[in-house]
């Protein structure tokens, strides 16, 4: 049987059952160890909250909180893969 015939047969797999995502859990992990970034770029928006143009934005410190996250939870994500 397939796995969506499984899961048919079975019903519904509740909360409790369901494994956890390990790069999720890595990244909540991760999140207090990159505060610096996400400060900058919550300073960031603040600065420009409020621009009707369109023209500012704040990618550049977004993308700077997300490669800190990455690169923290990658060893943990990838440590039982060889």
């Amino acid at each position: 049987a397939t796995r969506s015939e499984q899961v048919e047969a079975q019903g519904e797999m509740s909360e409790e059952n369901e494994i956890p995502d390990p790069k999720l859990t890595a990244e909540e992990t991760c999140k207090p160890k990159c505060a610096a970034p996400w400060k900058a770029y919550l300073a960031c928006a603040k600065r420009i909250e409020g621009d009707t143009s369109g023209e500012k934005h704040c990618s550049g410190w977004y993308f700077d909180y997300w490669k800190c996250i990455d690169k923290c939870a990658t060893p943990s994500v990838f440590k039982g893969t060889k």
